[in-house]
């Protein structure tokens, strides 16, 4: 898959690559963050209507995420996110790195991930469909049910087929990427609404409709769809990570580098790997969770998988209380002693893919009791992952 960055002048407009004229294209433009199974849906129709019509399938993806950048000007007086690292969007489920290389999975030619900033966001979706038209050839335009773009969002999927029909230079594909319908989320954090609301969207909960839908007015939340990367991000929160998968279609995954830490878990004869390093990927509800570590070799990149108990939290056990860190133990295969081997993965890129929640962080009184239940943790991780 070819890749092409793509940064707005300060009007807002784009240089677009030279596509050439031999080809057009079919289109897909969106987030795409999580590229969760509604995603998937609209970029496999994308892949099957390029090779039908045999063209080149195009991905356009944005880069920060648009309302991150929206919600930046909101807080700073109208201000541009810096080009910089020093934001980092905490509430993307992945990266760019990660959502990239899951769109080359699915078979797409190219991707145009444009750098989002407030002048193109004020550019009108009529306009963008005029570069989409002349600058990459737009034969196809697929776009899910729900799809806007746009100043203020205007673009919707009537308006834009509206200037299909209009034009006649282009065609609209309408994917239905929203799954099993819509869910209910609350907008306040807490186990009491959080609870509430599984019984209303759970159908088989034994509520009446009359009672689910004043626990619904009860319980203050908003409506989105059961395929979407808010949904995802809802449920990661809550440490339900398997539920996540299922709307993934793979383990929720967070990339970092393995950094030195206070070896506390060496001692107890649990050395774990301190993922930091710039975090690529949402960070789940603190908690221990079963799941994998992915050691990637940084100059061929062969991985090699470990079954891992995987810590998010505090170290309050231990009085350290500021901190919020992951932990992977990476349950290594026995050497010629008897022994687990010791990985020396500092300084590599690792994947920590989540599987199941295992139970909340606790506070222990003492280093005899923590190891009891890292034992206890790390035997389920061998029976969840085996």
């Amino acid at each position: 898959m070819k890749i092409t960055t793509l940064v707005p002048d300060t009007e807002g407009a784009l240089a677009w690559p030279p596509f050439g004229q031999n080809k057009r294209s079919i289109v897909a433009v969106g987030n795409f963050d999580g590229v969760h199974r509604g995603h998937q849906a609209v970029l496999k129709r994308t892949v099957d209507l390029a090779k039908s019509y045999g063209c080149r399938s195009v991905v356009i993806l944005f880069d920060p995420r648009p309302e991150i950048v929206r919600q930046y000007a909101k807080d700073h007086d109208g201000a541009q996110l810096p080009k910089d690292e020093t934001y980092t969007d905490a509430e993307a489920l992945t990266g760019i790195d990660r959502r990239l290389k899951l769109i080359e999975e699915m078979g797409i030619d190219y991707a145009i991930v444009i750098r989002y900033t407030l002048e193109f966001g004020a550019k009108s979706y009529q306009y963008f469909l005029g570069q989409l038209v002349g600058k990459i050839g737009l034969r196809n335009l697929v776009i899910g049910k729900d799809a806007r773009m746009g100043a203020g969002r205007a673009g919707n999927v009537d308006s834009i087929d509206s200037i299909a029909q209009a034009t006649r230079m282009f065609e609209v594909d309408v994917v239905d990427d929203r799954g099993p319908g819509e869910v209910r989320v609350p907008l306040t954090d807490s186990d009491e609404t959080a609870e509430a609301l599984d019984k209303v969207n759970d159908p088989d909960s034994g509520l009446t409709k009359a009672e689910r839908r004043a626990l619904s007015k009860k319980t203050p939340n908003r409506l989105v769809r059961a395929w979407s990367s808010s949904y995802v991000r809802y449920l990661l929160s809550r440490g339900r990570v398997d539920e996540a998968a299922e709307i993934l279609g793979r383990p929720h995954v967070v990339e970092g580098v393995v950094v030195g830490g206070k070896q506390r878990g060496r001692t107890l004869g649990f050395p774990t790997a301190n993922v930091a390093g710039d975090v690529q990927g949402y960070m789940p509800a603190d908690g221990v969770y079963a799941g994998w570590l992915v050691d990637v070799d940084p100059e061929t990149g062969e991985e090699r998988r470990y079954p891992s108990a995987i810590s998010i939290g505090t170290k309050v056990t231990f009085g350290e209380p500021e901190a919020r860190v992951l932990e992977a133990y990476a349950i290594a295969p026995l050497g010629e002693d008897g022994k687990p081997e010791w990985l020396d993965l500092y300084g590599h890129h690792t994947r920590v893919e989540f599987v199941k929640f295992l139970r909340p962080q606790v506070h222990f009184d003492g280093a005899d009791e923590l190891v009891a239940e890292l034992r206890r943790n790390v035997e389920q991780t061998r029976d969840i992952c085996k």
